[in-house]
């Protein structure tokens, strides 16, 4: 610890022994994604329990999760900024614990109102702090040139949540109840995952004395590689990126990728049940939906995502899932649900480390927490929005297709708007090759 160069040297340098701390965080990270995204996907597992027990409508339950998710797109501003301010690792730790807890609280509520309340205010806000938004500074900071399979490979964690954690919670819920189900997720939180953050996350890498990437001072080539490249529109305050058209252009997307992930997290199993296909089976479908989003998140954080244009990346994820969409309304039954889980599921987060990433390499990291929670927060609150829709439209219609052929047309929309993004003029992965050119 007395050098900080050699330390950095010794665990990042090409061809050096050991493994660059960086990677530990985000296998820390990678875990608490697993667990916190699988709660929050599995949310539509129980409505057909729910509506049994507690005699209460699918859009009644909708419109619990439409203020669940609006209060936790409002938190994710909050907990970004704490993360720019006081580091990931208290905001992570503070939000596993309280998350962990008011899903005990779920577990045992005695009428609807109570289990509402703990999903919807306590449950919903703190989950924000145990997802993306925190984490993106600190992996920002860790890492300059694998940020972007960095990222990846976290968000892949919130897939395998999904791919692991609801069959897991549908195979307790049939073989027990619901509540022994969430306590099980509420174990996991409160015993696995809260002291592996507070053991193995730390805010930035000089508090080991290392540097971003594992590098040292002095690369092997002899060229100094400074920390952290500004690009044209980096921002002393997150207010200021409002001013450019990539912010706006990162929003709208970001929007749509709300929305059409919401609905299928919320309605997939009511949707499932219609064409006669069993929460077990529907479960299981998600899971390779989850599986293909997981392996797609890594081919493309390793081999692609640093290799290429990142609005590239998000103009072929939006299109690919829109066509995903389009298959649950011309393909009928069982096969359609398959067919959607493959194509679709190929997408599903993969939106995530990108737009996070490029939202850093446009803005800056100094405030990227903030501006990635900005984000996030309108994915949250249109996804609330397109819940509560999506359940009102199903009680009137009988059917989800309206839902399927609006989420088709705004999946084009946002393959075009990610595509018109001028990703070389206002990244910094950019500036040094516009400096060499001139």
């Amino acid at each position: 610890m007395a050098s900080g160069g050699s330390t950095g040297g010794s665990q990042g340098r090409t061809g050096q022994r050991g493994i660059f701390y960086g990677w530990y965080i985000v296998a820390a990270v990678f875990f608490m994604a697993f667990v916190s995204i699988g709660f929050r996907q599995s949310y539509g597992l129980f409505l057909p329990s729910w509506t049994e027990e507690y005699e209460v409508s699918v859009s009644f339950l909708s419109t619990v999760a439409f203020v669940g998710w609006m209060v936790n797109g409002v938190a994710q501003p909050v907990v970004g900024g704490l993360a720019d301010r006081y580091g990931a690792r208290v905001v992570a730790a503070v939000s596993v614990a309280v998350l962990g807890l008011s899903t005990v609280a779920m577990a045992f509520s005695f009428n609807i109102w109570m289990l509402a309340f703990f999903y919807a205010t306590l449950a919903s806000f703190s989950n924000a702090g145990a997802m993306f938004t925190p984490i993106t500074p600190l992996i920002a900071r860790w890492f300059v040139r694998r940020r972007g399979a960095a990222l990846s490979v976290i968000t892949a964690g919130g897939s395998g949540g999904a791919m692991l954690l609801i069959p897991f919670a549908a195979y307790l819920l049939e073989l027990a109840n619901w509540r022994v189900a969430l306590g099980a997720i509420a174990g996991i939180l409160l015993v696995l995952v809260l002291p592996l953050v507070l053991v193995v996350i730390r805010n930035r890498p000089s508090l080991l004395g290392l540097r971003p990437d594992g590098d040292t001072a002095t690369m092997a080539d002899g060229s100094q590689r400074p920390q952290i490249i500004d690009g044209p529109l980096t921002v002393s305050h997150w207010r200021q990126a409002y001013r450019s058209a990539p912010m706006w252009q990162l929003t709208l997307t970001y929007v749509v990728c709300g929305v059409t992930t919401a609905v299928i997290a919320v309605h997939f199993v009511s949707f499932a049940k219609t064409e006669g296909i069993n929460e077990t089976t529907a479960a299981i479908a998600f899971g390779l939906l989850s599986f293909a989003n997981m392996a797609s998140v890594l081919v493309m954080g390793f081999f692609i995502s640093d290799r290429v244009q990142r609005k590239n990346a998000l103009t072929f994820i939006y299109a690919v899932r829109g066509l995903g969409f389009l298959a649950l309304l011309v393909i009928p039954g069982t096969v359609g649900l398959w067919v959607f889980a493959v194509i679709a599921g190929s997408s599903w987060l993969a939106t995530v480390p990108q737009t996070s990433a490029l939202a850093a390499e446009v803005y800056g990291v100094r405030n990227v927490g903030s501006i990635t929670g900005m984000l996030t927060m309108v994915h949250m609150c249109a996804g609330a929005v397109a819940v509560l829709a999506a359940g009102f439209t199903f009680d009137l219609f009988g059917s989800y297709d309206p839902v399927w052929v609006v989420s088709v047309a705004m999946l084009g929309g946002a393959s075009l708007m990610a595509w018109l993004v001028r990703e070389r003029e206002v990244s910094a992965r950019y500036v040094p090759m516009r400096l060499a050119e001139a």
